[in-house]
């Protein structure tokens, strides 16, 4: 026997084992899942990731074979649906997260129950979309010089609505605060829709908001919209300039709703779920009702979401170190 023939009948084991394993694997991720899968969303029904949530979860449920919950764990800005996610050890709960549950949780809170970074697993960013900054009735928002120089007199005499500490929403403001020297004083709320609520009640002045909330608000008077918080103008609603337009040269912030598992989830089970997500939500009928809610498609691969992460993290963790925001 030579040696020739013992490297090719080497490679031929190797190749028809490696296939083998490769089959069983794909067996055994047919078999999942065997039950339904549960989505965790860390905000009430109705917010933004709630919607993106139940868009995703009926052709999910077909692409699965089993049914798709969503099951709405509000609180905490969202970390405890996410950290629910975090120790699921069933393999069959899954997550639709903001930035901040899946950046800044541990920055935030060294005392949080887990750590976005070990104990999640990132699986595609769903969709983005930049804050609208928006004023409550009977303030000054004709433009965002004159809303700003208004928001600069009254101090912290005014205060701002988000939907809790940690959130982009929050660390947003408070990097809006320190660009354009303003001082408006935080008032965390459960989730988006009690924000909208405070400042038509005039209990807040102003906000972050994301445009699926915002925008409906803007367009039937209740209330105004001072800017976009964006580069530039957005084809999610292109009537509103952008905040730079408005002076703030440079201020550029995307609010993101992500899909994640638990880091125990297999790798090769990961792979399967960010294919499917980033197909489902690239197809016309998905892609036309995230961008009525106020969305923008993104559909990246699980790498694509851990740069993002990686990314956002450093933004917002140095506004947290340099504000010293701290959790509640």
């Amino acid at each position: 026997m030579t040696l020739e023939f013992t490297r090719r009948r080497w490679l031929r084991l190797a190749t028809a084992t490696l296939a083998a394993g490769a089959a069983q694997a794909q067996a055994q991720g047919d078999d999942w899942p065997r039950r339904p899968v549960r989505l965790v969303v860390g905000f009430p029904g109705g917010s933004t990731p709630d919607l993106v949530a139940r868009t995703l979860a009926e052709p999910l449920a077909q692409a699965l074979g089993q049914p798709v919950i969503v099951d709405n764990r509000p609180g905490a800005g969202g970390n405890i649906g996410a950290d629910i996610v975090a120790r699921a050890t069933d393999g069959h709960t899954l997550g639709v997260m903001i930035n901040g549950n899946l950046t800044i949780a541990k920055l935030l809170n060294p005392g949080a129950p887990y750590d976005p970074a070990r104990d999640l697993a990132p699986v595609s960013l769903l969709a983005t979309a930049p804050l609208v900054l928006v004023a409550g009735p009977g303030l000054p928002a004709d433009s965002a010089r004159g809303f700003l120089a208004a928001a600069r007199a009254a101090g912290d005499r005014w205060s701002y609505g988000s939907p809790g500490v940690g959130t982009v929403a929050h660390i947003g403001m408070e990097l809006l605060k320190a660009r354009a020297g303003i001082a408006p004083v935080h008032v965390p709320y459960p989730g988006n829709p009690q924000v909208v609520q405070a400042l038509a009640a005039r209990e807040v002045q102003l906000a972050l908001l994301p445009p699926g909330l915002a925008l409906p608000q803007v367009r039937s008077g209740r209330l105004h919209a001072v800017g976009l918080s964006s580069a530039g103008r957005s084809p999610l609603a292109p009537e509103l300039p952008s905040l730079a337009e408005g002076g703030l040269a440079g201020f550029e912030l995307e609010v993101w709703n992500a899909l994640a598992a638990p880091a125990s989830m297999p790798v090769a089970r990961v792979a399967r779920l960010s294919a499917l997500a980033a197909e489902i939500v690239r197809r016309p009928q998905v892609r036309q009702q995230l961008f009525a809610q106020g969305w923008q498609v993104a559909g990246t691969s699980a790498e694509g979401l851990a740069r993002r992460m990686k990314a956002d993290t450093a933004l917002l963790g140095g506004v947290i170190r340099r504000q010293g925001i701290r959790a509640q």
